[in-house]
């Protein structure tokens, strides 16, 4: 399959993306502590991608925002469930209930050929499907002690192939890996 995964998400140090509840005021609070318009490369990586798939909680967290973050981005929301999408996103927001697999296939006959897969549970899914090839994280300096966990239990260890690290104002700690065989691009 031609079509890049690529991950970019914050996370504790002790691995959550959120609370329990889906709040990420701890991200929000850390935040302050980067240096004014750091972004920590996200602007650069989704200049790369050419669509976005996330799943329902990260949607639903994403709504609540003030301001759509994504602008025209193509977006995937993988859900099961029937989901409202409001009038000025059906342009650019879709749902699917396929497996990852079946929606990689897809959006890569389709012409996608950089995925930004985001939410837990989807990254998850994706990993189990050997579908992410590079996953860059960016932890906080804070421990949750509890949460939504970036990763769950898995089945065979994942090798990881380390590609940098870079340190940003505010503690942040961004490591970028490749995931697979070194014989990979």
């Amino acid at each position: 399959m031609s079509t890049k995964c690529s991950v970019f998400i914050a996370a504790s140090l002790d691995g959550y993306i959120s609370r329990e509840d889906g709040s990420i005021d701890w991200l929000m609070k850390a935040n302050t502590l980067a240096r004014p318009g750091e972004d920590c490369g996200y602007k650069s990586f989704i200049s790369t991608v050419d669509g976005l798939i996330m799943g329902r909680h990260s949607y639903e967290k994403v709504l609540s925002f003030d301001d759509w973050p994504y602008g025209n981005l193509p977006v995937v929301v993988m859900s099961s469930q029937a989901l409202a999408i409001p009038e000025q996103l059906r342009a650019c927001v879709t749902v699917s209930a396929e497996t990852p697999v079946a929606l990689v296939q897809r959006l890569s006959r389709q012409e996608a050929r950089h995925l930004y897969i985001d939410g837990g549970i989807t990254i998850q899914g994706f990993l189990a499907n050997n579908l992410i090839n590079e996953m860059t994280i960016t932890f906080i300096p804070v421990l949750l002690g509890s949460g939504r966990s970036l990763f769950g239990p898995l089945k065979n260890d994942i090798e990881l192939h380390h590609v940098e690290t870079q340190t940003f104002d505010g503690g942040f700690v961004q490591v970028k890996y490749r995931i697979g065989s070194l014989k990979e691009s």
